[in-house]
């Protein structure tokens, strides 16, 4: 067990007991203040009460130091609470009632962290001799649009950590976090490149998010990355793009739109990207601009059923995942806004992109939700770092990298 998860199963046992002792010590004290009342046993009001308030002082004292060390450690440790537990915590702490189903919501969504976690853990364990991702070629993962790979917030949540306990090499795209496919695709052949020249790996396998699918599927066909590339997975890409970027397009004035671009261009160029191209993102990103790309690329979008033998992607294994939200307000912002509005012009979605845009490649894998959940485009990147029921985001990417080496790559 992590230091991380065992501090946070030390803080629900702390929560724990303050929650029985303090429920015990409540009806002790209101027992026995009743029989000193009303009976006078063990012993009148005048005589008992020094007693009964010393134990009433003890029993807070004694509480309030296992509440507060309960708290703070599960506060300071525990992911799965995130900011809106924590806020309803701080909020219902001083009201009556209300600070217990708080108290009783924080126990169990830590509670069920640390089983979680615990599993996961075990699981690791049980087959690090195995290296279940230690493929021939190292994993190369590509961003999405309008981020960008940086040590302080990992993209790709803690897949990469998981892939890495399981035998995975990875490296990362490191382009910029907004720019043309094309441009993008060049950065990434070259980035390619580097790591194949560093290391000496020929090819890589490459895991590709969102526009990066676009970007990868691009770099192979028309920036000379193909013979570098032994696989691409594409994460929820819109190969087909977004119909409703096309309609916000058209109906945000050309002015407003300039505005959002010099914004976004200027805070991206202080925060390392070198030429960042907020509308040449977008637009690429349309449904129009897709099927630009889509004949630029050349290569057929439909579902094959093997590796291609001609075209761009000749002896590259090639294959798309796609999943899609059940409802807007299971997803977290800004995509619980998206969602209608995707929905509405495309159908079934992941609050960004539609189940139509998503397949590619020799096998397309859709992933349905689980109960109201569903999954949306941030959850399969572990973006929020959320513990999903019945979706566990690591070991996915385990099993798409284990599948990767079972075929030799």
């Amino acid at each position: 067990m992590t230091g991380r998860i065992a501090a946070c199963r030390f803080g629900v046992i702390m929560l724990r007991i303050f929650w029985w002792t303090t429920l015990i010590a409540t009806i002790a004290l209101i027992a026995s203040l009743t029989t000193i009342l009303t009976v006078g046993w063990p012993a009148t009001w005048v005589d008992g009460w020094p007693i009964w308030t010393i134990a009433l002082i003890a029993v807070i004292i004694i509480e309030s130091i296992i509440f507060w060390i309960g708290i703070i450690t599960v506060y300071a440790t525990s992911v799965q609470l995130g900011i809106k537990i924590r806020v309803i915590g701080v909020l219902c702490g001083w009201i009556p009632v209300a600070n217990l189903i708080a108290l009783r919501l924080i126990i169990r969504t830590v509670g069920e962290e640390v089983r979680f976690e615990s599993a996961k853990e075990q699981l690791d364990r049980s087959r690090a001799g195995a290296r279940i991702c230690a493929t021939r070629y190292p994993v190369l993962l590509v961003h999405g649009v309008f981020f960008r790979d940086t040590k302080a917030l990992n993209y790709w949540g803690r897949i990469p950590a998981e892939l890495q306990r399981n035998g995975a090499v990875i490296y990362y795209g490191n382009h910029q976090s907004a720019a043309s496919v094309a441009d993008s695709a060049r950065e990434l052949t070259e980035r390619i490149r580097q790591i194949v020249a560093q290391t000496g790996c020929g090819k890589v396998n490459v895991i590709a998010h969102s526009k990066g699918g676009l970007d990868m599927r691009y770099a192979i066909a028309r920036c000379g990355a193909a013979p570098y590339v032994a696989s691409l997975t594409t994460i929820n890409t819109p190969h087909h793009g977004c119909g409703f970027a096309d309609y916000l397009l058209e109906k945000i004035p050309l002015a407003a739109q300039r505005q959002v671009e010099t914004a976004y261009n200027t805070a991206a160029s202080h925060l390392g990207d070198k030429q960042p191209d907020f509308m040449a993102a977008v637009h690429d990103l349309t449904q129009a601009g897709c099927a630009r790309l889509n004949v630029e690329i050349g290569d057929r979008n439909e579902i094959s059923g093997h590796v291609s033998d001609t075209g761009p992607f000749a002896g590259i294994v090639c294959q798309s995942i796609g999943s899609r939200l059940a409802h807007a307000t299971t997803g977290k912002f800004p995509l619980n806004f998206t969602y209608p509005l995707v929905k509405w012009f495309d159908g079934p979605n992941d609050g960004l992109v539609a189940q139509p845009s998503f397949p590619w490649g020799e096998h397309f894998t859709w992933l349905e939700p689980n109960g109201t959940r569903g999954i949306s485009h941030a959850d399969m990147i572990d973006l929020n770092r959320e513990n999903i029921p019945g979706f566990d985001v690591r070991e996915f990417y385990v099993q798409i990298v284990a599948a990767l080496k079972q075929r030799g790559l």
